[in-house]
């Protein structure tokens, strides 16, 4: 099913809404480690002594593929701030945000120490939460991981970063090569959902 212009305006503007926040998702399976940046999470339960986060990783991108295997997950807020912390949370959303990890490694050059479950936890990032999977829902086009939140830390003072902010502080030519990058994300995501 498909929407007319206006419907698919209306759901941009309410769905862009509920994702103000660019998510750093990290990972590891077998020895190999990733990232992506994510805008599709969130809390998954109301029981404060036992959290758990929610995220949604398209099936196009190898994040999702180390995900199922490991069953684990770091998601990160990203820091704003300062010049220099900005500058750092936009590193990261760039160089997880600009390639494929089968492309190379996209945690080269990032500071990372290694979290609870194996998996990267990024040091410039304002804090983040870890997580082991314990349930998964199939969307065709992406899963959605429910991961119980197994370590947690805020590693700066800052304020978080909106996706606006980011946006408009991006060069150019990165928001070129990602929405280049973004076409075969996009039309496997159609293939996936019979459109």
């Amino acid at each position: 099913m498909t929407l007319d212009s206006a419907a698919r305006k209306a759901a941009n503007f309410t769905l862009n809404g509920l994702r103000p926040y660019p998510i750093a998702v990290t990972t590891v399976s077998g020895g190999r480690s990733n990232g992506l940046i994510a805008l599709s999470s969130g809390s998954g339960s109301i029981i404060p002594e036992a959290p758990r986060v929610m995220v949604g990783l398209s099936k196009y991108n190898l994040t999702h593929d180390l995900v199922m295997e490991s069953g684990v997950f770091v998601m990160h807020l990203l820091a704003n701030g300062s010049e220099e912390v900005l500058d750092a949370s936009l590193k990261i959303l760039m160089q997880l945000g600009g390639s494929s990890g089968r492309d190379g490694d996209k945690l080269d050059g990032l500071s990372t120490k290694v979290g609870v479950t194996g998996s990267p936890i990024l040091l410039d990032a304002l804090s983040y939460v870890e997580g082991r999977v314990v349930n998964s829902m199939d969307c065709d086009e992406n899963t959605v991981f429910l991961a119980d939140v197994v370590a947690a830390e805020r590693l700066q003072p800052s304020e978080r970063l909106n996706i606006g902010d980011a946006w408009a502080k991006l060069p150019k030519e990165w928001i070129a090569q990602y929405e280049a990058n973004h076409e075969p994300q996009l039309a496997s995501a159609m293939e996936l959902r019979g459109l």
